[in-house]
């Protein structure tokens, strides 16, 4: 059951071959069973997802199903659900409960009928390439539990990918979906920046994050995207525009398009696992009638600093809330306000996040806003400009999502630069705030291979409709690592 399809599921509901709490039941099971080798769930929430079951059997008894009523998702554990700890991955929120519903949460559960199966691990506030940095432990990679799942969105990744739920949001901020959906052999998709509301998602860098989603397929993920997407007046970023049907074109033909091979990311520093699967996904792609040229991005190469400058940044800001006054984390042993205020914020923040908010505190520090700061949000608009140029050339863009497979634990831990190297392909899109999402294209030793595709503003339709149609042509992203 836990292999099927989003649209399988939804047909066999609808065709009462189970029913939404017995496929509920059935993913609850797996996950008590094997969510121990995995760590990818921080919360199980089995009460609350028997009763939306319950609700959304009712929902389909009347006739009154959407395409996916009954079927249970779980939520990166960034995202506000009431009555339930969001805890971002850190000590810092571990005992906070969530007054409200995050717009995404309200939109796939109460609106859409998709059953809450908990809450997934992840690095601490979204900071990290490996979910290491996770207050509540490590994830496990299911298809080597040896390696890192990739990061931010570690648990979304590795539930999906083992079976623990059929899909799962994730978010975004510069490649945390992209990346660890490649270490997994999932499709991943990162939208255009304003599609998804980010209300009620716990902020790390706001001009940067944006939700999507973790699936096996593209198809599967543009049913969940569309149910996720629309204008949100509690977001002041969010764009007021219609909600495209991301369905409707997957079976367009793809012939003619034109993509672009940016040379720069295709330079040294690919290692020869990645260059070859991203080559066979070229040469498949060339079979279904796609136009390769290549182009150039020639400041692409400069998104690692740029990034390293703006998103710390705004993490200090963004998290200078979490003082132990109002909520989060409160340090018993202060004597005063100054030593509640470090004692707290030392206790409740893990390494990297005092590292990333340290770093972000001295870019925007007079005598070095200027310098840093102004100087990282010229080179961002460089980057923007680059992509404007080059999607009056192409449709779409093709890089590789990672450099290399997944790495092992500790490999990276300690050298930071080394890690942030891990998005060297995916920050730009984040910088520039175009769609973004990789798919599965192959194995290396048993280890999955990820390529990237990058499309113009609002162009998630077209990016979905090339990777539905390069996944009707190959069977690699059907693959479940063995044991799950």
């Amino acid at each position: 059951m836990h292999t099927l399809s989003l649209n399988e599921l939804a047909a066999g509901l609808k065709a009462r071959k189970f029913s939404s709490r017995e496929l509920t039941q059935h993913y609850l099971t797996r996950i008590a069973e094997r969510d121990g080798a995995l760590n990818s769930y921080v919360t199980v929430t089995p009460e609350i997802a028997l009763a939306q079951a319950d609700a959304a059997d009712a929902r389909l008894a009347r006739g009154e199903a959407g395409a996916l009523t009954g079927i249970p998702l779980a939520q990166k554990d960034i995202f506000c659900t009431e009555g339930v700890r969001t805890a971002c991955g850190s000590k810092m929120l571990d005992k906070f409960i969530a007054p409200y519903d995050a717009t995404i949460v309200k939109k796939l559960h109460a609106e859409a009928g998709m059953p809450l199966l908990g809450k997934l691990n992840m690095d601490e506030f979204a900071m990290g390439s490996s979910n290491e940095t996770s207050f509540y432990g490590p994830v496990k990679n299911p298809w080597d539990l040896g390696r890192v799942p990739g990061g931010s969105s570690g648990g979304s990744v590795a539930c999906v990918a083992a079976g623990l739920a059929p899909v799962a949001t994730a978010t975004d901020t510069g490649g945390s979906i992209r990346q660890p959906a490649a270490f997994t052999n999932l499709t991943g998709i990162k939208p255009t920046y304003g599609r998804v509301s980010r209300y009620g998602m716990i902020a790390f860098a706001s001009s940067l994050d944006q939700a999507g989603v973790v699936a096996r397929s593209a198809e599967d993920a543009a049913l969940v995207l569309q149910a996720m997407s629309g204008f949100d007046p509690l977001d002041s970023t969010s764009l007021e525009r219609p909600v495209d049907d991301l369905v409707a074109g997957l079976g367009a033909s793809i012939k003619g398009l034109k993509i672009g091979l940016p040379k720069e990311y295709f330079a040294d520093g690919m290692s020869a696992a990645v260059r070859a699967g991203v080559e066979s996904a070229i040469a498949q792609l060339k079979t279904l009638g796609v136009e390769f040229r290549e182009i150039s991005l020639p400041n692409a190469p400069l998104s690692v600093p740029t990034y390293y400058v703006v998103a710390p940044a705004e993490a200090s800001s963004n998290l200078a809330r979490f003082d132990g006054v109002r909520y989060g984390h409160r340090s018993v042993e202060a004597r005063n306000l100054e030593e509640l205020y470090k004692k707290s914020r030392g206790e409740g923040f893990g390494a990297e996040v005092q590292r990333r908010i340290m770093i972000g505190t001295y870019v925007l520090s007079h005598g070095y806003y200027d310098a840093y700061y102004l100087q990282a949000q010229k080179v961002r608009k460089l980057i923007y400009e680059d992509f404007k140029r080059a999607y009056t050339e192409v449709d779409l863009i093709l890089a590789p999502s990672t450099t290399d497979v997944a790495f092992p634990f500790g490999d990276k831990s300690d050298d930071p630069v080394a890690m942030y190297l891990n998005d060297i392909y995916t920050i730009a899109a984040n910088l520039a705030g175009i769609p973004a999402m990789s798919l599965p294209c192959g194995f290396s030793e048993g280890l999955p291979v990820g390529f990237q595709l990058m499309g113009n503003y609002f162009d998630e339709g077209r990016l979905l409709n090339v990777a539905h149609q390069f996944q009707l042509a190959t069977d690699f992203h059907r693959a479940t690592p063995k044991g799950f």
